[in-house]
């Protein structure tokens, strides 16, 4: 009997609920294909320890997953705190970069230090400031040379060093911090497969990234998450400049309308197929799920949209970091997939631009096999190259892809519709190569005796390599 095949790929993120080596076991056997180790919350030596461990226990299990490093990136935050501090809808408050708040001045009102020192040039009156996620609201009223005045909107406890969202005003933060890049080179260090750049606004940020990996010598891929209005103002340019795109709902659902959200994840989706990039949903899929072992009826469709649309990947957060049922989040991902990838897709990826003799063949190759019906696609690549190409066309059919590089299959198993295997190949024989890579899927339960496999490989003719598209069946 074959195994049951899931196009999308799941993420989880690694924390107190997942890191034991018991729980990492039996996520990886469990069906999640990356790890994201989120460096707002990690060590520099916890990362090394957990990164080898994940290594370990994948060579140990036989089943590699890659491993995603969210680097933290710049934020606006309050001041520390001594206590929470208790703030009403209709008070006075005042923003200040000066050091020494949080304090009271000699009329009673409380200024709050916030660290983004370009704070009151950016700000002007009517601006909005959305403190821990939106749980607290404040409207600027006015200000001085050294303090925004605000009035709360939405009250409620103030604690110690909360994130900060600015809806609508353009920031001059850095692309990437000291912290930032350090981190980069530990990542560097462990191989890590993929960097997640956190608030993308331009291309020029993913640029600045990709210049620092290149001078401390990373291969990685980068993601950028898509996190505010600049964002998706430029978000073809960033798109093309990155390897793929993190739609983070969660600072995104803030700095945006609400009600523009599913129709930003839709469109940025469906303009990642077009480009032939990947494409992440990330936040609060199935939150409740943190306390609660079955999910909400909206959550399920909310993750049975992202599916629909056929994002490469749908990622868990706070699910698999502090919550209760990591493991049964990941099989609620992996039963709502496999359900609805039956069902139909939006089909964003008709329109994807193709160029080029080679990306016609693979064109060519889905065709044939979605038309044939009961077949598979077999691929070989050194690069990766086909494997991303046949991924980006949405094949409705299984696509296995043999390489014999280790990162080239770590970064294969991140895109969508493609199971890869790790195998060496045999230059000399190309046809021992194709026989060996038959044998490991009979093994492995992926095909069956009599079944057809549409091929894409090359072959030698005199002294030259030529692709090809052939027809093969199981012996």
């Amino acid at each position: 009997m074959k195994n049951p095949y899931r196009h999308t790929k799941i993420i989880f993120t690694i924390g107190p609920s997942t890191e034991s080596d018991e729980m990492l076991e039996k996520m990886i056997e469990g069906g999640v294909n990356i790890c994201r180790i989120n460096m707002a919350h990690a060590s520099h030596d916890w990362t090394r320890d957990t990164v080898n461990r994940i290594r370990m226990i994948s060579q140990k299990i036989g089943r590699e997953i890659a491993i995603m490093m969210d680097i933290k990136g710049p934020e606006i935050r309050t001041c520390a705190l001594d206590e929470p501090i208790q703030l009403k809808k209709g008070m006075r408050v005042d923003l200040s970069t000066e050091e020494n708040c949080p304090y009271q001045d000699e009329d009673g009102l409380l200024a709050i230090g916030v660290n983004y020192t370009s704070l009151i040039e950016d700000l002007k009156k009517g601006n909005q400031v959305h403190v821990d996620n939106g749980l607290l609201k404040f409207e600027v009223i006015g200000k001085t040379d050294k303090r925004i005045q605000c009035e709360v909107l939405i009250g409620g406890e103030l604690t110690s060093r909360r994130h900060i969202n600015l809806p609508g005003v353009k920031v001059k933060l850095p692309a990437i911090t000291k912290k930032d890049r350090t981190d980069v080179e530990v990542g560097t260090e462990l191989k890590v497969d993929q960097f997640a750049l956190s608030f993308v606004r331009e291309a020029t940020d993913v640029k600045i990234l990709r210049e620092h990996m290149n001078k401390v010598g990373s291969k990685a891929r980068i993601i950028a998450k898509i996190e505010d209005q600049s964002a998706i103002s430029n978000l073809e340019e960033i798109i093309e400049a990155s390897d793929g795109i993190m739609i983070a709902r969660g600072d995104l659902g803030i700095e945006c309308p609400y009600e523009e959200l599913p129709i930003i994840q839709r469109s940025t989706i469906k303009k990642c197929l077009e480009m032939g990039k990947r494409v992440i949903v990330a936040t609060h899929m199935l939150e409740s799920m943190i306390k609660h072992p079955v999910p909400t009826r909206a959550e399920i469709t909310d993750v049975s949209n992202a599916v629909f649309e056929q994002a490469d990947c749908i990622m868990l957060s706070g699910e698999t970091t502090i919550g209760k049922y990591p493991l049964e989040c990941v099989q609620v991902f992996e039963r709502i997939a496999l359900r609805i990838e039956k069902s139909g897709a939006a089909n964003y990826a008709e329109g994807r631009r193709l160029t080029g003799p080679k990306t016609m063949l693979l064109r060519t190759a889905k065709i044939l096999a979605e038309e044939m019906g009961d077949t598979q696609i077999v691929v070989f690549t050194k690069t990766g190259r086909f494997g991303e190409i046949m991924a980006s066309l949405r094949c409705k059919v299984p696509i296995y892809t043999f390489t014999d590089r280790i990162e080239i299959l770590r970064y294969l198993v991140t895109l969508w519709g493609i199971e890869p295997f790790l195998m060496d190949f045999c230059e000399e024989d190309r046809g021992k190569t194709i026989t060996n890579a038959f044998a490991i899927l009979k093994k492995k339960g992926w095909v069956e005796k009599g079944q057809p496999l549409v091929m894409i490989t090359d072959i030698r003719a005199e002294d030259r390599l030529v692709d090809t598209l052939q027809i093969r069946y199981i012996d």
